[in-house]
């Protein structure tokens, strides 16, 4: 019985599939991969018919300790073309990984190179893809064509014409080798990815749940460092010929049925130009508030806030907190057909339906203040102000909550009850503040444990910093380490907040410019949680670590009665 047959025999795919996969199907390409590529099966469903049909077992790779020095020993040409991995020795016999088990030349190629005999065992390309990854770089193959291929030169840091750095970089090695460490950053979930060269080395770091992991490349990924920037550059519409100043630019991408912004900044170094490509997903971004982290009291708060015709809500927090994800997800909860919404920010990060979106451009004249001025006449409801940063941009934006408008921004405070004091430092009047001001939202972003490798332990008594209170006995989960989360026990990220809700007490204590702490006395003893106590509570339910909240929080002795 052929594949094909055996397919439609056990119902994995239907007689119409088959004929729109014949239809669709490429040259040289196995009927089974074009059915893979239409998505009527995986690529497992026919693997385990090949094993069936030719008694070759299939297996998981990750379950499987690769011999480093056998694979140091296959030619990498071979690896890379032919997609097949020895992994180990067994009695003399050399087990190779494979998807294809009728590529016989490439078993007799390698048979003859390592000087034993052969075994073939099945695995997805998918795990092959992810071994030649893990042993030889991202973009290995590229770079060893590059190498290769005469016709592909470094871009040195000469002076050279426009034309012919934009011919270089425009090599479809280049591009490939670009695509391949954008692509390879998507699918690990990165929001950053840094380019960085040393005098010996080129680093390719990319920032995945907040935290940098440096990913394997092909040593010889340096010797095309120059191409790659100027192909990042080329993309982003950025001057590739200026290599003594920083530039910013972007792009735009569509990857995994995603579109994709890229924000790029290039900055000069001592070994040459330094990239760092933000990668914004705008699907990630469209969230719900009850999907951040925001739960309770809190979450109650927050949709109260959003929910008022005029007034100011803060959201604070450092650099990389999420602030920007939090206002996006309040503008998602309240637009609508009835209210006009506007923002003004630096930059517009990711672009919202039914929301008018404007850019600064500082050296036209347009700031966060003249932007804001002009909202006024464009007849909003609603006001996104990306950041108040001087008390320009601070008094336009009170005096647009105090004529009616329900104002949204940010401030770069370590909590909640600094902003108010934040404020008033600016120069901004007391009686403004108190009258303006409805509520601060103040977070961090801490990692989530991979469910993945889930599991529960016991902490030894000084496992934890003496203001973390467990009940004897109390179990708290961490994460092992899994695949899925590349052995860090973590997969993704969610909120821990505070959110102060200014009453007619705290109005009259910020008139009288009491002090933050003083602030946060009354507000704790009026059910005030603070951030570390929000992120505790999250830690006995299992969705974090306590090393996580020790990591973005800091103890406070006194509100906690230390």
């Amino acid at each position: 019985m052929s594949l094909v047959e055996a397919l439609l025999e056990r119902e994995k795919i239907t007689a119409a599939q088959l004929e729109q996969a014949r239809a669709a199907r490429k040259p040289n390409e196995r009927m089974e991969q074009s059915l893979v590529r239409l998505g009527f099966i995986t690529e497992r469903d026919f693997l385990e018919l090949y094993a069936e049909q030719l008694s070759i077992p299939v297996i998981d790779l990750s379950e499987v300790e690769i011999d480093p020095e056998l694979l140091a020993m296959a030619p990498s040409k071979l690896v890379h073309r032919d997609r097949v991995i020895p992994i180990d020795r067994r009695d003399g016999v050399i087990r190779v990984a494979t998807n294809n088990p009728f590529n016989l030349y490439a078993f007799d190629e390698l048979r003859m190179l390592m000087g034993a005999k052969i075994e073939t065992v099945l695995a997805t390309s998918e795990e092959i893809s992810r071994i030649i990854k893990q042993h030889y770089g991202v973009g290995g193959e590229t770079v060893e064509r590059m190498i290769g291929e005469s016709e592909v030169e470094v871009i040195g840091e000469v002076d050279a014409e426009n034309a012919d750095l934009i011919e270089q970089a425009q090599e479809a090695t280049v591009v490939k080798l670009v695509n391949e460490i954008i692509l390879e950053a998507i699918r690990d979930r990165a929001s950053d990815i840094h380019i960085e060269p040393y005098e010996d080395d080129l680093k390719i770091r990319y920032r995945i749940d907040g935290v940098l992991h440096t990913t394997n490349v092909p040593p010889e990924i340096r010797r095309f460092h120059a191409a790659i920037v100027s192909r990042i550059k080329i993309l982003s519409n950025l001057n590739i010929a200026e290599k003594r100043l920083p530039q910013d630019g972007g792009f735009k991408i569509k990857a995994q049925n995603r579109d994709i912004d890229m924000r790029v900044s290039v900055i000069p170094t001592a070994f040459g130009g330094a990239v760092v490509m933000r990668i914004l997903d705008k699907q990630s971004v469209l969230l719900a508030l009850d999907t951040l982290g925001l739960v309770e009291e809190p979450l109650a708060g927050i949709n109260h806030l959003i929910s008022q015709p005029f007034g100011i809500v803060l959201v604070t927090g450092p650099t990389g907190s999420g602030k920007t994800t939090t206002l996006y997800a309040a503008l998602n909860t309240i637009r609508s057909d009835r209210i006009k919404i506007l923002t003004v920010e630096d930059p517009v990060e990711y672009y919202l339906d039914g929301i008018q979106q404007v850019q600064i451009k500082p050296h036209i004249g347009l700031s966060f203040a003249s932007g804001l001025r002009s909202f006024l006449r464009h007849d909003p409801d609603v006001i996104l102000v990306g950041e108040i940063r001087d008390l320009e941009t601070a008094e336009v934006a009170i005096n647009a909550a105090l004529t009616g408008h329900l104002v949204f921004s940010t401030l770069h405070t370590n909590d909640a009850v600094t902003a108010t004091t934040r404020l008033l430092d600016m120069g901004v009047e007391p009686f403004l503040v108190s009258s303006a001001v409805t509520g601060v939202l103040a977070q961090r972003l801490v990692r989530k444990i991979c469910p993945g490798c889930k599991e529960k332990y016991i902490p030894e008594p000084g496992d934890l910093p003496p203001d973390l209170k467990r009940r004897a006995g109390q179990k708290l989960f961490r994460g092992a380490g899994c695949r899925d989360c590349r052995n860090t026990g973590y997969r993704g990220r969610f909120g821990i907040f505070e959110l102060l809700m200014i009453d007619d007490t705290l109005r009259d204590m910020i008139v009288r410019r009491k002090s933050a702490t003083e602030l946060q006395e009354y507000a704790l003893a009026n059910a005030f949680t603070l951030m570390r106590e929000d992120g505790w509570m999250k830690v006995e339910k299992g969705l974090t670590t306590v090393e996580e909240i020790v990591r973005v929080t800091k103890v406070d002795v006194k509100a906690l009665g230390q």
